[in-house]
């Protein structure tokens, strides 16, 4: 669907730059809603990241998409990968990454989510278990654990596209600035600790980058202060894509030089995490017209994908490039709303070519935090995914059905 030369290798991929006829072929292939995933941007995307990075670790932030397909793309691009909770850093090793490889970052880990960790790291020698409180260093040392340790800081500020996102200024994320040192030297008696990490949030472009700048600053003094020699500084990722036809897309070369400079001279290798900006533009969501709708406001476009299919414009009012594939009329303003019971359950107002049921519409960027946070509220089963390379297309999550939303479900009758 893309080529795949570093000399075609642009900075941002609109939604016009897929092939329409070939996304028409896939939804008449596979059905809708249907997430298509393009192996070859993600590759793309990587190259141009680790480029503009040289000499730091790249660890692809997991959480953003945590397809086998994509996890084994990247594990062949040698990147490293962060894993948000067990059950990532199960998909990460199952994907062929090896336990060096292998950052767990959780927040407040469930005991069986710690159990696990744990686990992984004896079975995968060199994991590394990132904490974000003194309680979880101490419910590691009950589990017997003594292996390689990073501290996760907060260093109170944070970034990102929305409220919801910015952690870096969040109690919840990491442990207090000032208190990092001195719970890092008391951790080194009895464990490997081998680096701290900090994360200002997701989504960060243009003035947040100030903010990304200012944290990075702070880790590097804190790294300087430490008496304890340490491996890495990892800076975390959270840059943004222009999810919007007009916006322009991050200068990374920029983003990668002001980041070096604020983070200054420390004796240890700089680490990186891009999720968002690995697979976010090399996926995209199909859906279909089922209801033409006009209203004395707008018209309302009613398909078969909604919240439960993509979750973003809900949760963070998300915007989402939208393009119907079917028509080349003269465009209208909609409000494009799925099939679920809920006010929220819209992609919002768009102008589209003038609609008509059936009609195949496609929207952008959906790569990141697409089928990820997809659900089976109201009994609706997860759309299928389709990876793409090259000419190749394969079914990466198959369709579900309702006996797959019934699954777990066991019958109770107390009569």
């Amino acid at each position: 669907m893309m080529a795949e030369s570093d000399t075609d290798n642009p900075d941002v991929r609109r939604l016009s730059d897929w092939s329409e006829g070939r996304l028409e072929s896939l939804a008449q292939e596979y059905g809708t809603p249907l997430y298509v995933t393009d192996l070859g941007r993600v590759r793309e995307n990587y190259r141009r990241f680790s480029a503009a990075f040289p000499n730091a670790d790249v660890h692809y932030a997991a959480k953003a998409n945590t397809s086998r397909a994509v996890l084994r793309t990247l594990e062949a691009e040698d990147s490293s990968v962060e894993c948000a909770s067990a059950g990532e850093a199960e998909r990460a090793v199952a994907a062929g990454f090896e336990g060096e490889r292998v950052h767990y970052t959780a927040v407040n880990p469930p005991a069986e989510d710690l159990d696990r960790a744990v686990e992984l790291a004896d079975e995968h020698p060199g994991l590394t278990i990132t904490v974000g409180a003194a309680d979880t260093i101490d419910r590691l040392a009950e589990r017997g654990y003594d292996g390689r340790l990073c501290l996760r800081v907060n260093p109170g500020v944070g970034a990102g596209h929305h409220e919801k996102v910015r952690t870096g200024a969040d109690a919840k994320f990491g442990v207090p600035y000032k208190r990092a040192a001195e719970l890092l030297e008391s951790a080194a008696n009895d464990f490997d600790v081998v680096g701290i990490h900090a994360h200002a949030g997701s989504g960060i472009s243009g003035d947040d980058l100030s903010n990304h700048r200012e944290l990075v600053s702070r880790m590097g003094e804190l790294a300087r202060s430490l008496d304890i020699p340490l491996e890495f500084v990892d800076v975390g990722g959270g840059f943004g894509v222009p999810y919007r036809p007009d916006e322009s897309p991050l200068d990374l070369d920029s983003v990668a030089a002001a980041t070096r400079d604020a983070l200054g001279n420390i004796d240890a290798t700089l680490v990186v995490e891009p999720g968002r900006y690995l697979v976010a533009d090399a996926g995209v969501l199909l859906t279909r017209i089922n209801t033409v709708k006009e209203t004395p406001e707008i018209t309302v476009l009613g398909v078969d994908a909604g919240m439960t299919t993509l979750a973003r414009p809900a949760l963070y009012d998300a915007y989402h490039h939208v393009r119907n594939l079917s028509s080349d009329a003269p465009e209208i303003e909609t409000t494009i709303a799925g099939p679920i019971c809920e006010s929220s359950d819209t992609f919002g107002e768009h102008t589209v070519a003038d609609p008509e049921r059936d009609d195949l519409l496609a929207i952008g960027n959906a790569g990141a935090y697409g089928y990820e946070m997809a659900s089976q509220y109201n009994s609706r089963p997860r759309p299928a995914v389709v990876v793409v390379d090259g000419d190749r297309s394969a079914v990466a999550h198959r369709r579900e059905t309702l006996s797959d939303v019934l699954a777990t479900e066991q019958e109770v009758n107390w009569r």
